[in-house]
């Protein structure tokens, strides 16, 4: 992205009626209620459109003076995912067993998580989230961005979303400190990785954690 003026276009908008509005509203709010974190992927294909579709909703994100500073790497090379994994253990290994406080682990026990991550290979796909802090024009010039991880949140929650609309299982990893990722992936050390978002459909049988979201009174204010 360089620096000029952008021209203008009509908005492409469409307007519902209340009750519609309220319809929409309500049936969105159902389908990302039922969106859950898995750890157990069946190791089935998933069909490239539908990944370059999501990606693209991705991309459509709000950013900081329009500069897009995100990539995304999609992994489904058996021997990355396993270079990946090997990095992402060694990580939570010394996580687990040095770096996390005790209230973190606490946290942690009920959902039944540790340093052992086989998802991260049996999963068909991986999409690594990579912030830029700068981009570069065609000339080779630096361009600095703005509000980067702000809008690869944003970015990054759209994808999920994506996801799960199209029917697809979606865990979030994080394992800190990421740079083996720009090492394994090619990636320049300008962009700075952010999540590991894996991807596929759920083993037959999963069983997620029984637990509950907050309520609107307790996520929400609401000054008339």
């Amino acid at each position: 992205m360089s620096d000029k003026e952008f021209a203008t276009i009509p908005l492409d908008y469409q307007r519902y009626s209340p009750e519609e509005m309220s319809r929409r509203a309500g049936e969105f709010y159902r389908l990302a209620s039922r969106r859950r974190s898995v750890r157990e992927f069946s190791e089935e294909p998933i069909p490239g459109e539908v990944i370059a579709q999501c990606l693209l909703a991705a991309g459509s994100a709000p950013s900081g003076a329009n500069r897009q500073p995100w990539h995304f790497c999609v992994v489904s090379n058996p021997e990355i995912k396993r270079a990946i994994r090997e990095g992402a253990e060694q990580e939570e290994r010394e996580f687990y067993d040095q770096r996390a406080p005790d209230d973190w682990l606490r946290a942690l026990a009920p959902l039944g998580t540790d340093a052992h991550k086989p998802f991260l290979e049996k999963a068909p796909c991986l999409i690594v989230i990579f912030a830029e802090k700068y981009g570069v024009d065609a000339e080779g010039n630096k361009l600095k961005n703005y509000y980067v991880p702000e809008s690869v949140g944003i970015a990054t929650g759209l994808l999920i979303t994506a996801l799960h609309n199209a029917g697809l299982a979606t865990l979030t990893h994080t394992p800190s400190p990421m740079k083996f990722l720009n090492e394994i992936l090619g990636r320049p050390t300008r962009e700075k990785p952010t999540m590991i978002l894996v991807v596929g459909y759920p083993a037959d049988g999963t069983r997620v954690p029984d637990i509950e979201k907050k309520s609107l009174g307790e996520i929400a204010s609401f000054l008339d």
